[in-house]
C-alpha cells in the first residue's frame, strides 16, 4: 500500500506539522547558524503579508535546505523577530506552518528522509520535463497538480522555485505564470546564496563549513495578472536573478550568488 495517501492526509494535520518543524528546525539550526553563517536581507517585506495567497519564487541550490532555511526565517518572523539574524529558536516552541513548497514528487519520495520531511507541507508535483540524451524534454502541464498550488494558495503561503532544478540560470517552468495568472497571488521574490558551496545537492552533507548563507527578501512584485504568461515568467526570473540578463552579467553576479562557473 502506497503511504503517500497517509503523508497527505497528516501534513494536514497542524499538530503533525508543529512536530515535524520543531524536530527539522532542532537538527537544522546549528547547520545554518553555528556551522554556516547564516544572514537575512529584506525581512521587513514580510511584515505586512497577508496569512494567506502569497507566493514566494526563489531560485534553488539545494534539495532540502534551501526550503529548511525559509521555514526557520518564516517562524522567527512570526513571533516578532525582523532581524537579519534568527537569534535563539525559541520560535520553535510553536513554530508557524501555515506554508506549503513545491516539490517534485520522485524527490520526496526517495527515502524516509524525504518522506518525513514532507509531513511538513509538501505540495509534491510531477516533473513537466524529463532528461533524454542529456536534453530537457517537455511532458506538459498536469492540471490536478496546478490544483494542488490553488487550494494551497488559499488558505496560506506558498513557496515555490520556478526553475524546478538546482542548476543555475535553467530557464523558468511556465507553470509558476499561470498559477500567478489564475490566483493573482501576493509575489514576493527571494535570492538565496552559498547553499551550494556549504552543502551536497541534496542539502543534508556539509561540503565547505564556514559558508555565508544568505537570504534575501525582496519587495513583492508588481505584476499586471492579465499579461502573457511568458512576459510574467520573463519578469519573475529577472526579479530571482535567474533571467538572461544577470545570466550576462558574467562571474562577478555568479561570485555574489555563490554559484560555480
Amino acid at each position: 500500500m502506497s503511504s503517500q495517501p497517509i503523508i497527505a492526509r497528516l501534513k494536514n494535520l497542524n499538530i503533525v506539522r508543529k512536530v515535524v518543524y520543531t524536530i527539522v528546525g532542532i537538527f537544522s539550526y546549528p547547520r545554518l547558524v553555528w556551522v554556516n553563517k547564516f544572514r537575512i536581507e529584506g525581512i521587513e517585506n514580510l511584515k505586512t503579508l497577508p496569512r494567506n495567497n502569497v507566493l514566494f519564487v526563489s531560485n534553488h541550490q539545494t534539495y532540502f535546505a534551501d526550503v529548511i532555511a525559509f521555514l526557520h526565517i518564516f517562524c522567527a518572523s512570526k513571533w516578532g523577530r525582523y532581524k537579519n539574524t534568527l537569534g535563539v529558536p525559541y520560535y520553535l516552541l510553536n513554530p508557524f506552518t501555515n506554508v506549503y513548497f513545491v516539490s517534485a514528487a520522485e524527490t520526496m519520495q526517495a527515502n524516509w528522509v524525504s518522506r518525513f520531511f514532507a509531513l511538513a507541507g509538501a505540495i509534491t508535483v510531477r516533473r513537466t520535463w524529463v532528461e533524454k540524451d542529456k536534453k530537457e524534454v517537455r511532458k506538459g502541464l498536469d492540471p490536478s497538480d496546478t490544483r494542488k498550488i490553488l487550494r494551497a494558495l488559499d488558505t496560506s503561503w506558498v513557496i515555490t522555485f520556478p526553475q524546478g532544478t538546482t542548476k543555475a540560470y535553467a530557464p523558468g517552468r511556465k507553470g509558476t505564470a499561470l498559477v500567478i495568472k489564475q490566483t493573482k497571488p501576493i509575489v514576493v521574490p527571494v535570492v538565496i546564496s552559498g547553499f551550494w558551496r556549504a552543502f551536497d545537492k541534496k542539502g543534508l552533507r556539509f561540503k565547505k563549513k564556514g559558508s555565508l548563507l544568505t537570504v534575501r527578501f525582496k519587495e513583492p512584485m508588481e505584476i499586471d495578472y492579465d499579461d502573457t504568461t511568458e512576459n510574467i515568467l520573463e519578469k519573475v526570473m529577472d526579479a530571482i536573478e535567474q533571467s538572461k540578463t544577470y545570466m550576462l552579467k558574467g562571474a562577478h553576479h555568479r561570485e555574489r550568488l555563490g554559484i560555480k562557473n
